[in-house]
């Protein structure tokens, strides 16, 4: 299993990459993320986790957008679980709720997770299972598995003082056997979405930490033909890769419950 984690990562980039001549690359404003979460140390390294985020798309800034609220596009609420197993593995379920254009979705998710040391780095494995409940009025819910893969470091400054570097690529696949209202006739991307993230977190205490980031996330999907007021193509119809540089923030509030912290594991601000 710690080997075939990095394998299907491997198979989703691949497939990820479709030939340049017929894609089409659409690329969007930045996407500030600011979150703010709140950690409950439980027994062992287990924990619980309530976060609260918003999603700011720059290129709605200047326009009037009644589906705005408290300046965010997108506003997110999530609870989390997660036990570990042992020293390497862990398991855990998550379950955000989104609301977004006046509407709103649920999104639980399952998840397995595998973490070693390759020298002097953390090597992270993720795999996970989720499934959309949309919240508008005839619209349908889709599966989806995510891995995530990562590479971390963390730099002890002083006694509570501490660096966490971290590079992370993210991949998601929609799975169909767990949709049966689906339209079989409906071309897709066998990936539609990956994320390269790169951070750096800043622990200033066991009790709080922040993380700056960056990432580059893309849409993989296509696109239908589109054509002039005759009827001539002036688009053809094929793949679209919808590109969105994100800048997120991440405030972590770390209630140790009576835990230690120096023997407790805990995990990035990216869950």
């Amino acid at each position: 299993m710690n080997r075939l984690l990095p394998l299907v990562l491997l198979g989703a980039m691949l497939l990820a990459r479709p030939a340049a001549a017929q894609t089409r690359r659409t690329v969007f404003g930045v996407q500030l993320w600011p979150e703010v979460q709140a950690e409950v140390a439980l027994d062992g390294s287990d924990y619980l986790l309530v976060s609260a985020r918003g999603q700011q798309n720059t290129d709605n800034n200047g326009f009037a957008n009644s589906s705005r609220f408290l300046g965010f596009d997108q506003r997110r609420l999530s609870v989390g679980y997660e036990h570990f197993l042992s020293e390497h593995w862990s398991i855990g379920a998550t379950l955000p709720y989104f609301s977004f254009n006046k509407t709103y979705a649920l999104l639980p998710e399952v998840l397995l997770r595998h973490r070693s040391p390759v020298g002097p780095l953390t090597f992270g494995q993720r795999l996970s299972l989720e499934h959309l409940f949309p919240g508008q009025t005839g619209a349908k819910g889709s599966t989806h598995a995510r891995l995530r893969a990562d590479l971390e470091k963390t730099v002890v400054l002083g006694s509570t003082v501490a660096l966490r570097p971290r590079l992370s690529y993210e991949a998601a696949t929609h799975l169909r056997a767990f949709s049966a209202d689906d339209n079989p006739d409906v071309d897709e991307r066998t990936v539609q979405f990956t994320s390269l993230r790169g951070e750096v977190g800043v622990r200033l205490s066991p009790a709080f930490d922040f993380t700056l980031w960056v990432a580059y996330q893309t849409q993989y999907s296509f696109g239908l033909a589109q054509t002039d007021a005759l009827g001539n193509v002036t688009i053809p119809a094929g793949r679209v890769n919808s590109v969105a540089p994100v800048v997120g923030l991440d405030l972590r509030f770390t209630f140790l419950n009576g835990q230690d912290a120096t023997t407790r594991q805990q995990l990035p601000t990216q869950h």
